[in-house]
């Protein structure tokens, strides 16, 4: 079966779970409001997308290239990016809820995450260099052997990042949060 090519289009209020998104290479493309969770986006290439206000629960992502994504106000539980084509992946996400998703070796220096729920992610051995988490609930998130060489964790909550194992060089951490790096010695600090 051939891809089909669609630039500068917007989908809005589509139900892509029945009615399957069409096998293609989606450039400059907006999706709003579009119901997506549990389909099969494998092979599909997005470059320069955006996704607002969709639901991407528990989609197959398997060998999808994602170039330069922006998901915001979306739901994306459970996605394996891990699965992704690693070729020029980039993406930023905003205000999405990420929980169970994971990033597991990929290279994604410089993410922006933003006002994000990352619950029981799994970055085990992700590059993060200078990543930025603004405001992200990491309750749970799985960090080994994971570069966050100048990543931006000031205002990020909820996370527990053993420096032992862990690349944190550079890493910007706030006096509020810093308890977040003393978790594995099981120390109270009042």
């Amino acid at each position: 079966m051939q891809k089909q090519y669609f630039e500068h289009q917007i989908f809005e209020k589509q139900d892509f779970t029945s009615n399957l998104l069409p096998k293609g290479n989606y450039e400059n493309c907006r999706f709003l409001n579009c119901m997506f969770s549990n389909a099969d986006l494998s092979a599909q290439v997005f470059e320069d997308c955006t996704f607002e206000y969709c639901d991407l629960s528990m989609v197959k992502i398997t060998d999808s290239a994602l170039k330069n994504v922006v998901f915001k106000h979306s739901k994306l539980l459970g996605l394996r990016f891990d699965e992704c084509n690693p070729f020029m992946l980039a993406f930023n996400f905003e205000a999405c809820l990420l929980s169970f998703a994971s990033f597991y070796k990929q290279k994604i220096k410089q993410t922006h995450f933003k006002d994000c729920k990352l619950e029981d992610v799994d970055f085990t051995e992700t590059d993060l260099s200078n990543a930025v988490f603004s405001d992200c609930d990491l309750s749970r998130a799985i960090f080994e052997n994971t570069k966050l060489n100048g990543a931006d964790l000031r205002s990020a909550h909820h996370f527990s990042i053993n420096p032992e194992i862990n690349n944190i060089t550079k890493a910007k951490f706030s006096t509020q949060n810093l308890i977040g790096l003393l978790d594995k010695y099981k120390i109270i600090v009042e």
